[in-house]
């Protein structure tokens, strides 16, 4: 028996007493000792509520328990439920392995999260890890996307996917399918590997490899990209590209090639008219109301006996416009081949109508220069300020030059060479006829002079006008639509 009086500890035992002096400052180190025992105490209970969120608790109908191989396991069968923490699994039946804190999951498995759903037949669930895989076919629903797969993983603890062959991501604007995608949630973001195919109403893009930002629609595709505009027939190939699906803006930096291909149907028959293409080192897309297309350095426009090359390019595609600019002082001109002539100016717009030429303005510093077929070294030439070609099915009709017109065209006599007429003007008009001159009209101080056929003969190279040049490397289908472009482009249109 023992008590406390006066600051004194009485301890009996038997017939022998004693009696201790306790100071006050012995009785706060009791407390003390006392306060930190309890706080270890709890602070140990927490930790063992911890550990114990990280094993997995498995209930069912039935539990059969055994020991293979020196493992101790668990076979829980009958609505199973499966919980770690926030994730909570249900299923038929669950294999639990005590040891290694995994389960194996049999028969309408369904993993939970929060908003996160997966589905599968049968898969794995891995304790330590905070990881899910199953290779039975999965499904994944976050109400933000639907991500399908043969084989498929989950990373709780970083809120990733990994899904792998016959990948398909699902969302309100968009369809991906590739053969291994990695999907990050918290950033909604998806890297996509191996035969990447993303598709909305409006295009469909295929790529080697792609990164997809689905809250801000952007995307950025590397390798064998494929552009496929639905609306207007249109395909962009090249080496790399980002879309900006909410700008409407798409631009491609590498090795860009834009296809567009012209057809009529004739019956029940779908012909193929012609084949506008144009090469360049960036293209820029913009599909907003001005629906227009930029080709950027070292151009190279083919469609039929229409070419051209040149530093900067704008297609409008609704309006059917080009226009073609020089872009600096020290740079080059834009240059235009039509059938047997040579066309250049600091600036040149091509009004199209149902994709065929209807007109040509050239602007500033320009020429035009034609050879005959039968005598090649022969160049009709025509300069001045500008220049205004026109055309109907059949090919030009009708050249308009204003300002410090001068011309040099050669004379035929049953097409035999007669000479040729030098002359200026202020402005002239020419009319044509099966891509042959019939008619010469000059005004505003005209000035002409015939050479006869003796004097120039053999001399044509001094015939020339002033800004003659002739430009060589015409662009040729072969060299811009190379067999590696035409797989890939094949490739947007099985």
């Amino acid at each position: 028996m023992s008590t406390l009086e006066s600051g004194k500890w009485k301890a009996e035992s038997g017939n022998e007493k004693s009696a201790v002096n306790v100071s006050p400052y012995s009785l706060f180190f009791t407390h003390y000792l006392l306060l930190v025992t309890c706080y270890l105490l709890l602070s140990t209970c927490f930790g063992f509520a911890q550990e114990a969120n990280k094993t997995i608790t498995v209930t069912g109908q039935e539990l059969i328990g055994s020991v293979q191989n020196g493992e101790s396991i668990r076979e829980v069968n009958g609505d199973v439920v499966l919980t770690q923490g926030n994730v909570v699994i249900t299923c038929n039946k669950a294999i639990q392995y005590l040891a290694r804190n995994d389960a194996k999951l049999i028969g309408n498995v369904i993993v939970t999260q929060d908003t996160l759903t997966i589905y599968t037949d049968e898969g794995f669930y891995y304790g330590n890890e905070r990881r899910t895989f199953s290779d039975k076919g999965v499904k994944l629903d976050d109400k933000k996307v639907i991500l399908t797969a043969t084989v498929g993983e989950y990373f709780f603890n970083e809120d990733k996917a990994d899904f792998r062959r016959n990948v398909k991501l699902f969302d309100t604007i968009s369809t991906l399918t590739s053969n291994r995608l990695l999907y990050f949630r918290r950033e909604d973001r998806a890297i996509a590997f191996g035969n990447v195919k993303i598709a909305d109403k409006e295009n469909i893009i295929y790529a080697d490899s792609l990164i997809h930002f689905r809250k801000v629609e952007e995307s950025h595709g590397f390798g064998n990209i494929n552009i496929k505009n639905k609306t207007n027939h249109s395909t962009i190939l090249g080496g790399h590209m980002e879309d900006y699906r909410a700008r409407n803006y798409s631009l491609i930096d590498s090795l860009p090639l834009l296809i567009q291909i012209d057809t009529t149907f004739s019956g029940d028959t779908v012909k193929t008219i012609d084949t506008l293409l144009i090469k360049s080192k960036v293209m820029k897309a913009y599909r907003d109301t001005s629906n227009r297309f930029i080709a950027i350095d070292s151009v190279e426009i083919l469609r039929g006996e229409f070419a051209s090359k040149n530093d900067y390019t704008i297609y409008f595609r609704d309006e059917e416009n080009i226009i073609t600019n020089k872009t600096g002082d020290e740079s080059a001109q834009p240059v235009l081949w039509f059938e047997n002539s040579q066309l250049s100016g600091d600036s040149v717009k091509i009004f199209l109508k149902e994709r065929q030429i209807q007109k040509i303005d050239i602007i500033n510093n320009t020429l035009i220069a034609s050879y005959n077929e039968n005598f090649r070294q022969r160049f009709d030439q025509i300069s001045g300020d500008t220049i205004m070609l026109f055309f109907d099915s059949t090919g030009i009709k009708r050249n308009e030059v204003y300002s410090n017109v001068l011309s040099i065209y050669y004379l035929y006599d049953d097409q035999e060479p007669s000479g040729l007429m030098k002359a200026s003007a202020q402005s002239s008009l020419m009319n044509f006829d099966q891509k042959k001159i019939i008619s010469v009209k000059l005004f505003g101080t005209p000035n002409s002079e015939y050479h006869p056929e003796t004097i120039i003969q053999g001399k044509e190279k001094e015939y020339f006008l002033p800004s003659f040049i002739l430009f060589e490397n015409r662009p040729e289908k072969e060299k811009l639509f190379t067999p590696q472009l035409q797989m890939n482009f094949s490739k947007g249109n099985q």
